[in-house]
């Protein structure tokens, strides 16, 4: 199950995380991100162990996600070492963002 990501626990989830993470900015009046639940949950089941898949509700975490320079959603960004280390934006199919993050994440 995806995790949601709170202003309250970023720290622990994201700067502390000893594995790279994506964090899924979401809201729930927004149908490409509703779209997308499905696609994330299935990536979250297959990077288990390589990756941390997070989701922020921007409705919710209105801050967070303007640090995050959020503009657009359904908005992925992916977090290592404290840095950000890719961004994808907009709805894609499993096989299409598979192929995004495996290409950001080849390069740490």
């Amino acid at each position: 199950m995806v995790e949601e990501l709170t202003a309250s626990n970023f720290e622990e989830k994201v700067l502390s995380s000893k594995l790279p993470v994506i964090i899924d900015f979401y809201a729930d009046w927004c149908g490409p991100c509703q779209m997308m639940k499905p696609v994330f949950k299935s990536l979250d089941e297959e990077f288990k162990g390589k990756l941390n898949f997070l989701k922020l509700d921007t409705e919710k975490d209105e801050l967070l996600a303007m640090n995050f320079q959020i503009q657009g959603i359904p908005a992925l960004v992916l977090v290592n070492n404290k840095k950000e280390i890719g961004r994808i934006v907009g709805y894609m199919g499993e096989d299409q963002l598979r192929a995004k993050i495996n290409s950001i994440i080849s390069k740490i």
